[in-house]
C-alpha cells in the first residue's frame, strides 16, 4: 500500500510539474521583407534557442508568467520586450529592423556575446561590406587604414601608437577570423591575404590591451572579421578588377616608361562568391585570383585562394560546421630600394626574396544551447603555413587552437562567459638556424557583463601559461654557438591579467564609458630564433627575451545625432597605454662582440607610455533624393620612453624623447553620396611626420636619410571613386587612388604606390 502511495504521489507531482510547462513557438523574420532569419539567438527568460532554417524556433519554459523576451542577429537591431506567457501553447514571432542606426549595429568582440555599439566599454569600430566592395579592397589591410587611430606599416598592425615597425616581429595586434586567432604561428604575423574580403559580414576592431578575454598579441587591440552565412534565397556574386599604375611625380624613378622599355605595372583579379541553403545545410563558398605585376621592378605575386563556410543545425540547439580557406601561390619582393632617386622602385639587389607559399586553415565548430538556455560553443582551427624561399629562409608551420566557451544569460541582465584555451605549434625552418621548434599554450578565462538600468559593467579575468621547447644549443653563425638556457626550453611566468569597463547612457543617445585593461606577449620563435641576412642587415637569435606586458585605459564618450533622415554619432576618448620590456630589433653590441659581425637582434628596449585622444564622426541616412555615408577621425599621439635618458637616443634619429616609426597626427575622411544609380566618393589620409627611425637605416640604406630629409612635412593622398549601376545587379566603378601623385613611405626604404586607375564590375546573379 506504502509503495503504491508513493508511486501515485510521484505522477502527480511529474504531471503537476508536466501541466506548468508552456511550449513556445514562433518565427524570427525581416520586419521589411519577412524573409526569416536563421540562426537568430532567441531568449526568453533563462531559456535560449537558435532559429531553423524557416526562421521558427521552439522552447519550453516552467510555467506561465511574465518574462525577458531578446532576439539577437547579426545585422539588426537587437530585440528587447516584455512578454506575457499564458497556460498552454503559445506563439510568438519576432520582426527584426536592420541595424541602419550606428549605434544599433550589433559587436561581439569586446565581449564574447553580441551587444550594441553604444553599450560597449571600449573604443571600437565597425567596417561594413559596402565599404569594403566601394574602395575596391583586394587585401583587408587596406580597407582597415580608414579606421581612425589604425596604421598597417608594412602588414604590421599598429592602433593608436601601441607598436611601431619591426622587421620580422611578431604583431601587438591580434587578427581573429570568425573569433579564432589567425596570427602565423612562428612569426607572430597576419597574413592578410588569406581573409576572404569577399564574403565579410563586418570587420570589428577594438582598441586598447584586451588580453584578459584573448591572451597574448591582444595587447594594443583586436581586428575581428565576422565572415558571412547563407541567407534563405541563394546568392551569387562576380567582381573582376584592373589597375593601372601611372608615371610617379619624379620622372626620374619612371623605369616602366618607353622610352625605358619597361612593361607596364598592373594588378589584375576576380572574385566568385555562391551561399546557399539545402535544408538544414548552409554553404558560403568563394574562390579569388590575383594577379600582380608590381610598380617595384621585378617584383610580383600571384595568388588563388578558395574558402568555404559550412553549418548543420541538427536541431534548433545544436549547429555544427567546418570552416576552411587555401592559399597558394608565388612572389618576389625586395626589402628595401637600390636608391631614393631613380631607383625608388627598384630593390637593392641583395635583398630580393621569391618564395612559393601554400597556406590552410581547417575550422571546425559546435554551437550548442542546453535545456537551461546555456550556450556551449566549442571553437578549433589548424593553421598550417608552408614558405619555400631562397637564399635558405623557408619555413613551415602548424598551429593547432582549440577553445571551449560556456556562456550563461540571467534574466536579471546578466552575461557570464567562461572558457578553456589551448594549443600548440609545430616549426621547422632554415630561417631559425635550421632546428625544429614545438610550443604549447593553455589558458582559462572569464567574464561578468551586467546592465544596471542604463550602467553596463563589465570585468574579465585570464590565466595563460606559454612553452616554447627549442634545441639545446643556439647556433648565431659559423663561427660562434652557446649553450641554450634551461636546455632550450623557454617558460613564461604565467599571471592573471584583469580588465573592467562601464558604460552610462546619460540620454536618449549619450553614452559615456571608461575602461582599463592589461595586456601581454610573450615573443615568438622568429623574435627568439631568426637566423638570417636581408641585404646588408645581419639578424641574430634572442633566446634570452622576456616577454611585454601593459596596460591601456580610456575615458571617452559617444554622442548620436539625427538630421532629418541621415543619422550617425560622435565619439570623443582620451586614453593612455604602458608598456613594459617592449622588443625592438636592434643593433646587439653584445652578438656583434660575440661573431665579429654587426647584427641586429630582438631586445627588450625598456618601458614605454602612450597618452593621446581621438576624435571620430560615423554617419548614414538619407537627406533628400541622396544618400550619404560619412567617416572622419583624427587621432592624436604623444609616444615617450619612460624615464627617457640621453642614452635612450644612441638608436634613434631624434635627439629627443620620442618611440620610433610613429605618427604623431593621423587624419582620416572617407564620404560617399549616392543618387538613384550613380555614387561619388572620396577619402583623404593625412600622416604627420615620421619624426624617428632607427639610426643604422640612415647610413646602412644608400638614400633613406635624403628620402626622409626631402618628405618632412608628412604626407597626404587623395583617393576619388565613383559607380554606376546599370542594372540593379550590375555595377560599374572606377576609383582614381593617389590622385595628387604623392610620393610617400611608410617605412625606411619603401615606397608606396604612385598614381594609379582602378576599374571594377560586380555582378550579383
Amino acid at each position: 500500500m506504502k509503495r503504491a502511495t508513493h508511486v501515485f504521489l510521484f505522477l502527480l507531482l511529474s504531471s503537476t510539474t508536466l501541466l506548468g510547462q508552456v511550449k513556445i513557438t514562433g518565427k524570427v523574420f525581416d520586419q521589411k521583407t519577412t524573409e526569416p532569419l536563421i540562426g537568430a539567438q532567441v531568449r526568453i527568460g533563462e531559456t535560449g534557442v537558435i532559429t531553423d532554417n524557416n526562421g521558427a524556433f521552439s522552447l519550453t519554459i516552467k510555467q506561465a508568467g511574465e518574462y525577458q523576451a531578446t532576439v539577437c542577429f547579426v545585422g539588426y537591431e537587437n530585440l528587447s520586450k516584455k512578454v506575457i506567457i499564458t497556460e498552454g501553447a503559445t506563439s510568438l514571432d519576432f520582426p527584426l529592423s536592420e541595424a541602419n542606426q550606428l549605434l544599433s549595429m550589433a559587436t561581439v568582440t569586446s565581449g564574447k556575446f553580441e551587444k550594441s555599439l553604444a553599450e560597449v566599454t571600449v573604443s571600437l569600430d565597425i567596417i561594413g561590406p559596402k565599404l569594403i566592395e566601394n574602395v575596391n579592397t583586394r587585401r583587408v589591410d587596406d580597407v582597415l587604414q580608414k579606421v581612425p587611430g589604425v596604421n598597417i606599416i608594412d602588414g604590421q598592425a599598429n592602433i593608436r601608437g601601441g607598436s611601431g615597425w619591426s622587421y620580422g616581429a611578431g604583431s601587438r595586434v591580434l587578427l581573429l577570423i570568425d573569433d579564432i586567432p589567425a596570427l602565423q604561428a612562428d612569426a607572430g604575423f597576419p597574413n592578410w591575404r588569406d581573409v576572404p574580403v569577399e564574403n565579410i559580414e563586418q570587420i570589428e576592431v577594438v582598441k586598447g590591451a584586451a588580453s584578459a578575454l584573448y591572451g597574448s598579441s591582444a595587447m594594443n587591440g583586436i581586428i575581428n572579421i565576422r565572415t558571412g552565412f547563407a541567407k534563405s534565397e541563394p546568392e551569387t556574386k562576380f567582381a573582376t578588377f584592373y589597375t593601372a599604375y601611372l608615371q610617379p611625380k619624379d620622372d626620374v624613378k619612371h623605369w616602366w616608361s618607353k622610352a625605358r622599355g619597361g612593361g607596364q605595372p598592373y594588378e589584375a583579379g576576380a572574385s566568385l562568391m555562391h551561399k546557399q541553403k539545402f535544408g538544414k545545410f548552409d554553404l558560403a563558398a568563394t574562390l579569388f585570383y590575383y594577379n600582380q605585376s608590381s610598380f617595384q621592378k621585378f617584383c610580383y605575386q600571384k595568388f588563388t585562394r578558395f574558402s568555404a563556410s559550412t553549418r548543420y543545425r541538427i536541431t534548433d540547439r545544436l549547429s555544427v560546421g567546418v570552416n576552411w580557406n587555401v592559399n597558394t601561390g608565388a612572389s618576389n619582393d625586395f626589402f628595401y630600394f637600390a636608391d631614393h632617386k631613380d631607383s625608388a622602385y627598384i630593390g637593392s639587389p641583395t635583398t630580393y626574396s621569391k618564395s612559393n607559399k601554400t597556406r590552410f586553415t581547417i575550422d571546425p565548430y559546435l554551437n550548442y544551447f542546453d535545456k537551461y538556455g546555456n550556450r556551449h560553443k566549442i571553437l578549433s582551427r589548424i593553421y598550417s603555413v608552408n614558405n619555400a624561399l631562397d637564399n635558405g629562409r623557408s619555413n613551415s608551420s602548424v598551429l593547432y587552437y582549440g577553445e571551449y566557451q560556456f556562456q550563461r544569460k540571467f534574466e536579471n541582465d546578466l552575461v557570464v562567459t567562461a572558457g578553456l584555451v589551448g594549443g600548440g605549434t609545430k616549426i621547422s625552418a632554415e630561417l631559425y638556424g635550421n632546428r625544429n621548434y614545438t610550443s604549447n599554450n593553455a589558458a582559462i578565462y572569464a567574464q561578468v557583463d551586467k546592465k544596471i538600468g542604463q550602467l553596463n559593467l563589465s570585468g574579465g579575468i585570464r590565466y595563460e601559461q606559454n612553452t616554447i621547447y627549442g634545441p639545446d644549443t643556439v647556433v648565431f653563425n659559423a663561427k660562434y654557438k652557446e649553450a641554450a638556457k634551461n636546455g632550450g626550453i623557454i617558460r613564461d611566468t604565467a599571471r592573471p591579467v584583469f580588465r573592467i569597463g562601464a558604460n552610462y547612457q546619460v540620454a536618449k543617445a549619450t553614452f559615456i564609458r571608461a575602461s582599463w585593461g592589461e595586456g601581454y606577449r610573450f615573443p615568438t620563435v622568429a623574435e627568439m630564433f631568426i637566423n638570417t641576412s636581408a641585404g646588408a642587415f645581419n639578424i641574430f637569435p634572442s633566446p634570452n627575451l622576456r616577454f611585454e606586458t601593459g596596460w591601456s585605459s580610456e575615458i571617452g564618450a559617444k554622442q548620436g545625432f539625427k538630421m532629418g533622415g541621415f543619422q550617425g554619432f560622435l565619439d570623443m576618448a582620451i586614453f593612455t597605454s604602458e608598456y613594459t620590456n617592449m622588443m625592438e630589433f636592434l643593433i646587439s653590441s653584445d652578438a656583434t662582440a660575440k661573431t665579429g659581425t654587426l647584427g641586429f637582434q630582438s631586445l627588450n628596449v625598456g618601458n614605454t607610455r602612450i597618452n593621446g585622444f581621438e576624435v571620430s564622426v560615423a554617419g548614414q541616412g538619407r537627406v533628400g533624393n541622396v544618400t550619404p555615408s560619412l567617416l572622419i577621425g583624427y587621432t592624436y599621439i604623444d609616444p615617450k620612453i619612460r624615464g627617457f635618458t640621453p642614452r635612450d637616443t644612441i638608436t634613434s634619429t631624434a635627439n629627443y624623447n620620442v618611440l620610433k616609426y610613429r605618427f604623431r597626427h593621423n587624419f582620416k575622411f572617407d564620404g560617399e553620396i549616392t543618387h538613384a544609380k550613380f555614387s561619388v566618393g572620396a577619402a583623404v589620409l593625412y600622416n604627420s611626420n615620421m619624426e624617428a627611425i632607427d639610426r643604422i637605416f640612415d647610413f646602412a640604406i644608400k638614400g633613406v636619410n635624403a628620402f626622409r630629409t626631402q618628405h618632412d612635412k608628412g604626407f597626404t593622398t587623395v583617393d576619388i571613386r565613383t559607380a554606376y549601376k546599370f542594372t540593379p545587379k550590375i555595377k560599374l566603378s572606377v576609383i582614381g587612388a593617389n590622385i595628387l601623385n604623392e610620393e610617400y613611405a611608410y617605412r625606411p626604404g619603401l615606397v608606396e604606390a604612385p598614381r594609379n586607375v582602378q576599374a571594377r564590375v560586380d555582378w550579383t546573379f
